[in-house]
């Protein structure tokens, strides 16, 4: 009796206890080595209790819900971020996103809480049971960019970018986080009885950046500033997650991966200054210009011959460059602009000590001298691996298993700074058409950059598991 239960405990174990106790014919061997089977089920069971997923610690009937009532509100979601798509806000000037956000919240009956860093919008559910607090983010602005999509609801706003009148576009997708987010809310809501723990949800400005000042290392604003205003003491979350509609993804596919994720960016501003002179008398002063040109192609010896680019990429580009009034003059100065992206904190520093020393030293080596900004600006996104390894059958039920990993995109995120502070997950959620040639898709930050909207439901599956799932862990 004591083999046959063994043998059988044995044929339902979990593969990681069959493949060490061996194939069918092992498992006849005889009594000795079932009992010592049965141990190893045993021994490992704790440690497998310990490695379970989200989802497994969810009531089973919970993600049918939200699939339920995420299907129920799909054309509220799509009106939503059609509209937030037809009027679009610069950062720090999402006025009219924010009320229409607060507004919802409230009629759902959430506690609300606006003017966060200057136009954000925090909202708080409470659960009917009890369990962890957990928080979800969107962000909430958009682009200084002239929309060419041809859609129906194009934006044909103007707004004001450092007091200039500019044509704005939500070509980064924010619109789809946005309705994303105020659906999951409403799903959630929808289950409150039901819910355990607390959903924090943040809806953030200006993670484009700010579009009524200069960054200069001192100011702060969308999620770095939620963060120093103590959007996430109270209540403090266990977790924060996040996501992004991504182009050259097919629609509803899920990308993720552990680590870094999204780089660090920071602003590189150089100043060459030389001695200005007749431009046919070059001797006479320090050319500026052939200086910057050396400098140009030093910065690129900062990554290919002083930096470890074996493990994860290191970024530098110049993107401006600007000097002198006249053919026949060569200036006194030159000013170059640029960016650096890591995906190592300690790389990162380190480039930004290489790239002062290599400028300077170049700029000296020729008689002129140069100046030097970095403005640090985001923080490498890194997602927790206990808490990426836990959610991933979360969003593989979301997405219907279409979850793959994420490559290196070289863009950066604010969420950096959510997720500084608590474990967090940022995740990709594709946007173009799976019919379309994906390697031709308008890219992010394009003014034809659109959205196949079919994404819009499996983020609010995602996000609203993500919530039920972590909130019901012990």
């Amino acid at each position: 009796m004591i083999y046959r239960e063994a043998r059988q405990e044995h044929a339902n174990a979990h593969p990681r206890v069959r493949a060490f106790c061996g194939n069918q014919a092992l498992m006849h061997s005889g009594l000795f080595v079932t009992l010592a089977c049965s141990l190893v089920l045993a021994s490992l069971s704790l440690t497998l209790i310990s490695e379970r997923s989200l989802a497994d610690d969810r009531p089973a009937d919970l993600h049918q819900e939200i699939a339920t009532r995420a299907q129920q509100i799909q054309s509220k979601l799509l009106a939503w971020r059609r509209d937030f798509h037809a009027h679009p806000e610069l950062g720090n000037h999402e006025q009219r996103t924010a009320g229409i956000v607060a507004k919802h919240l409230r009629a759902l009956g959430l506690e609300v809480r606006t003017q966060v860093a200057r136009t954000g919008v925090v909202g708080i559910l409470k659960g009917g049971l009890p369990g962890q607090v957990v928080a979800l983010r969107s962000e909430m602005d958009a682009l200084p960019v002239k929309e060419a999509t041809g859609l129906p609801f194009a934006s044909r706003d103007k707004g004001k970018q450092l007091g200039k009148e500019v044509d704005v576009m939500h070509a980064c997708g924010h619109d789809g986080h946005l309705a994303i987010l105020m659906a999951t809310a409403e799903v959630l809501a929808g289950m409150r009885a039901k819910l355990p723990g607390t959903v924090v949800f943040y809806f953030q400005p200006a993670e484009e950046g700010p579009s009524d000042f200069v960054p200069d290392g001192k100011n702060v604003w969308g999620a770095k500033m939620m963060v120093q205003e103590g959007a996430m003491k109270a209540p403090r979350p266990a977790a924060v997650f996040g996501l992004h509609l991504w182009a050259g993804l097919p629609a509803g596919r899920i990308a993720y991966r552990t680590g870094a994720t999204m780089a660090s960016s920071d602003d590189l501003h150089i100043r060459v200054v030389g001695k200005q002179t007749h431009a046919g008398r070059p001797w006479s002063g320090v050319d500026p210009i052939v200086v910057s040109a050396q400098v140009l192609l030093g910065l690129q010896t900062v990554i290919s011959r002083q930096t470890d680019i074996s493990s994860v990429p290191t970024i530098i580009t110049v993107g401006t460059i600007h000097g002198g009034t006249r053919y026949n003059i060569i200036p006194d100065s030159v000013e170059l602009d640029g960016t650096i992206r890591a995906y190592d904190p300690g790389i990162r520093d380190s480039t930004h000590d290489k790239v002062r020393r290599s400028v300077e030293h170049i700029a000296l080596s020729a008689g002129a001298t140069a100046e030097v900004k970095i403005l640090k600006k985001y923080d490498v996104t890194l997602n927790d691996a206990s808490l990426t390894q836990r959610a991933v059958p979360s969003l593989a039920w979301a997405a219907h298993d279409d979850v793959v990993p994420a490559a290196l995109g070289g863009g950066a995120e604010d969420f950096s700074f959510m997720a500084n502070e608590v474990p967090g997950l940022f995740f990709f959620l594709g946007a173009s058409a799976p019919s379309s040639d994906l390697a031709q898709a308008a890219p992010n930050h394009s003014p034809s950059f659109t959205i196949d909207e079919s994404s819009l439901l499996v983020g609010v599956r995602a996000m609203a598991a993500l919530a039920v799932d972590f909130s019901s862990a012990p």
